[in-house]
């Protein structure tokens, strides 16, 4: 029997950095094993698990593209390998290209879709494969798609997809003890958000909720913390929408 496994482990796809990085810091504080998944930043992925190894959690970084099936079975291989069991399944990883809906724009929806939404597919099939009695599956969304900006065809068609998903597999685990969620961002403090952006946008922006604010990725991490934890065992086939009562 691996010596880990008594130490309860999850999975944080998109691990590095952002929200994935700050769902993986919460996750070792609450005393998870943590396979760190990166696309392609290794540097970042380590920095994570040193931050993790730091604070006397344990972690590992696995490298896989999650559009790819043989690059997820090999995540979840990784991840069982070295800590023994799966509990926690968080598909944080996603990608986006804001462009009009039009002909042109074909590539650039192609490439949201194959991580997004293939990504998505292919992560919580491997984990309602995997997963047992109390397991945790939580995908990542986006409170944009109330919003139905211009240019965010792509992504908000992607994360649509996803909810969708997410309450198709809930009813498909029905009586395994499984929990599939989704959270849904609003705008967050992230390198990602905020490339780009004005310090006069950004201000606007986060004067659109009533909390006045941007989110930070901590806060999207105590939500993903509260699914995994035992205080939300009866949450079931959710969307929880995560932005400050902006959308």
């Amino acid at each position: 029997m691996n010596a880990n496994a008594t130490r309860k482990a999850a999975i944080v796809t998109g691990g590095s950095r952002g929200i994935g990085r700050a769902i993986a810091l919460r996750l070792a504080a609450d005393g998870f094993a943590v396979a760190v998944n990166y696309a392609s930043n290794a540097a970042k992925a380590r920095e994570t698990v040193a931050a993790i190894e730091a604070a006397g959690g344990k972690a590992i970084a696995i490298q896989g593209d999650i559009g790819n099936p043989d690059d997820v079975a090999a995540l979840f291989d990784g991840a069982k390998r070295a800590f023994g069991r799966i509990d926690v399944v968080v598909n944080n990883a996603g990608v986006a290209s804001l462009v009009p809906i039009n002909e042109a724009s074909l590539a650039d929806f192609d490439r949201v879709i194959a991580t997004n939404l293939r990504g998505a597919f292919l992560v919580l099939g491997q984990a309602a494969a995997r997963l047992g009695e109390g397991g945790r599956i939580i995908a990542l969304s986006t409170s944009v798609i109330a919003k139905a900006l211009p240019s965010y065809g792509p992504y908000i068609a992607s994360k649509a997809g996803v909810e969708g998903l997410v309450r198709v597999l809930a009813n498909e685990l029905r009586g395994r003890g499984i929990t599939v969620n989704a959270v849904a961002p609003g705008p967050v403090s992230t390198e990602l958000f905020l490339n780009g952006k004005t310090p006069e946008q950004i201000a606007q922006i986060a004067n659109l909720s009533p909390s006045q604010r941007l989110g930070t990725p901590e806060d999207i991490a105590g939500m993903v913390s509260f699914l995994a934890g035992p205080d939300g065992a009866w949450v079931n086939s959710q969307v929880l929408r995560v932005n400050g009562g902006s959308a």
